[in-house]
């Protein structure tokens, strides 16, 4: 986990409230100003303080330091035995699991555990169930149901209020129940199944990387460290919080980015329930990810079932192999389902080749200085489309993306008021399209296509070459993973716009004028 392995000491319990990945906390009503209130009245200097610059300070990177801590970490390890014999110690009954050690791809970092069979296994085997009183959710931080469902019902993060309850329960050191789950977040460091970090961890060097990727990665929780302070909202809250960590409030007691590296360690690892209440569908469950592998094409989640969260495996294994599963996540959106590429490196640090989940955008636009907008915005959504469209192309599928594009478009060309009113009271999305018109559309979704593929650092053979270099940087190859299988998508979008062209009657028509066309981004 981000959170430094060094920090596990014994210190004065503390505990915290909420952050809120990317939702706002600020709905929620309270009847407290935490800038007004008496405990914030003066200057307050506290007590355990994390330094963001010092050296317990555990950023997932390259320093020095963390080396140090790693070692130090590494020689405790037997002090409490492995994770899965401490479960065993605390309820865990018999599972066909064991874990195992894979080399880090890092040399400064510790070797990564993971969960393989113990055993033979059939599909349908219950691989391993872990009791309730080993999972830690939302319910269980606060002490009280209620309580919990109204932070979830007014959009307060559930994985950062699991961050913060990790990070209160590391400052007791040994003397927390977890100490042996959180050693080993430490020592997964948040990584994913390939060793590497988080991209919201990355130096603006690593992320140059992702140059021409479209993927927003959420760095320093939104780019607003203002969204920590709302924590102290929850705090207030929570009598159960104050009762339990009666010291330093979490904007006191831990900076910016202490905070934004144990975030990011609960979110490789936070597994979605379905079917439990609100205040238990986010779950940090012992065994399951990242200890679990990520495959796209896996069937096999964990569930909730009576008192337990247990793994049900989908296929066989051998003793000794890896076990896999498609964890149902959700973002901090609160969407929930199988996740393209470049959410799985953002949650997992990893690219999977072969998901059939992947997916790119392609945002289009009406444009708003068009005399007919609103009679276009009118069709658009009569067809189920809206004035800002994004349009989701699929792995796989990218034919079938640009026709659905294809009549968005032809509607913002149309400029004849005549034929908008035709538009108006047909009973399709079809618009009258003249070649001129298909050329224009089509001449402007192919330059869009070659505009986005221009973006990009590296061709599509350069990236070949790159990956071909078993020496390559673990962040730069996952990074190069990811814009490979972008422009792989893209070039098939173009593939299938430019085969569209060479199918107009005659090549030689000129696009028509539009001077209102759609906008793409």
């Amino acid at each position: 986990m981000a959170m430094d392995a060094a920090c596990l000491q014994h210190t004065k319990s503390i505990l915290p409230p909420i952050h809120r990945p990317l939702s706002v906390l600020s709905r929620v009503s309270v009847s407290i100003s935490i800038r007004r209130s008496p405990r914030l009245a003066k200057p307050f200097r506290p007590r355990n303080t994390y330094s963001a610059s010092s050296s317990d300070t555990l950023v997932a990177g390259t320093r020095k330091e963390d080396v140090k801590s790693l070692e130090v970490l590494n020689k405790k390890q037997d002090e409490f035995g492995d994770l899965k014999s401490w479960m065993h110690k605390n309820g865990l009954p018999p599972c066909k699991v064991v874990l195992k050690e894979r080399t880090s791809h890092d040399s400064k970092h510790s070797p990564i555990h993971y969960v393989a069979a113990s055993e033979d296994l059939q599909a349908g085997d219950v691989a391993f169930s872990v009791p309730n009183s080993l999972v830690v959710t939302l319910e269980r931080v606060l002490g009280n149901e209620n309580i919990a469902e109204l932070l979830t019902t007014n959009k307060l993060s559930e994985l950062a209020c699991l961050a913060l309850y990790l990070m209160y329960e590391k400052k007791q050191g040994k003397k927390s129940f977890w100490y042996p789950y959180i050693k080993e977040l430490d020592r997964q460091r948040g990584r994913g199944q390939q060793a590497v970090e988080s991209p919201i961890l990355w130096t603006e060097t690593e992320l140059a990387y992702l140059t021409g990727s479209p993927t927003k990665f959420w760095r320093g929780l939104k780019g607003s460290r203002e969204n920590i302070y709302e924590l102290d909202t929850v705090w207030f809250m929570a009598g159960s919080l104050f009762q339990q960590y009666p010291y330093d409030i979490p904007t006191e007691a831990f900076p910016f980015e202490i905070f934004k590296q144990a975030f990011v360690a609960v979110q490789s690892c936070v597994v979605h329930l379905q079917k439990v209440s609100l205040a238990r569908r986010f779950a940090l469950v012992p065994l399951g990810p990242p200890l679990l592998a990520y495959k796209s094409n896996c069937r096999a989640m964990l569930t909730a079932v009576d008192g337990a969260v247990q793994l049900v495996v989908d296929r066989p294994y051998k003793a000794g192999e890896s076990i896999v599963v498609c964890e149902v996540k959700a973002d901090s959106y609160f969407r929930c389902g199988p996740q393209p590429n470049s959410k799985l490196l953002l949650n997992y640090g990893f690219v999977d080749e072969d998901n059939a989940y992947d997916r790119i955008v392609v945002e289009a636009a009406l444009n708003t200085e068009d005399p007919q907008y609103q009679d276009k915005r009118m069709v658009a959504q009569r067809n189920g489309k809206l004035s800002v469209q994004v349009f989701h192309v699929s792995v796989g599928k990218e034919k079938e993306a640009v026709a659905d594009m294809l009549p968005y478009l032809q509607l913002g060309y149309v400029s004849d008021p005549s034929e908008m009113q035709s538009v108006i009271s047909s009973q399709g999305p079809i618009c009258p399209v003249s070649p001129c018109m298909e050329r224009a559309v089509l001449d402007q979704l192919a330059g869009y296509f070659n505009t986005r593929l221009a973006g990009y650092a590296t061709t599509l053979s350069e990236d070949d070459s790159l990956l071909a270099d078993i020496d390559l940087d673990p962040k730069k190859r996952v990074a190069t993973q990811l814009v490979r299988l972008e422009k792989k998508m893209l070039s098939a979008c173009l593939r299938a716009t430019v085969d569209l062209i060479k199918q107009l009657p005659d090549s030689t028509v000129s696009p028509c004028p539009a001077p209102y066309a759609p906008k793409l981004r």
